[in-house]
């Protein structure tokens, strides 16, 4: 199994099933509902805990807790990874236009040189 970056799964600009599934949920997750989830999620626990609940209630409701935790971890890093590829991409796209106007107009410098080098280092080419 390779691991590879979630933006560069599914081809270019082709969402895969994981893809849409992760965006779908990512936008139910940080919707006013989802909020009301968590708080609803929370308040039942407090509220086994205060009412002295059977420890299977409490652990029924800090286990539910505990998988919403990891789900939404495991949604916003695949979530923060593809918007972090998408900004390079276009800051990539932009270094690439100013180093064509600089080429135009002769500039030769060590910032043209540094702008250069600097398109495509975070794929560790």
């Amino acid at each position: 199994m390779a691991f590879e970056h979630p933006a560069k799964k599914g081809g270019q600009g082709r969402l895969g099933p994981f893809e849409k599934l992760a965006e779908l949920a990512s936008n139910f997750t940080s919707s006013p509902a989802f909020s009301v989830f968590c708080v609803l999620l929370v308040a039942a626990f407090v509220v086994a805990h205060l009412a002295h609940l059977d420890t299977s209630w409490q652990h029924l409701f800090g286990d539910a807790m505990g998988a919403v935790a990891l789900l939404l971890l495991a949604l916003l890093k695949n979530s923060e990874r593809r918007a972090e590829h998408a900004i390079q991409r276009k800051l990539d796209a932009i270094a690439a236009v100013l180093l064509e106007q600089g080429e135009r107009q002769g500039e030769t410098g060590r910032a043209h040189k540094n702008l250069a080098e600097s398109i495509g280092i975070e794929d560790g080419d």
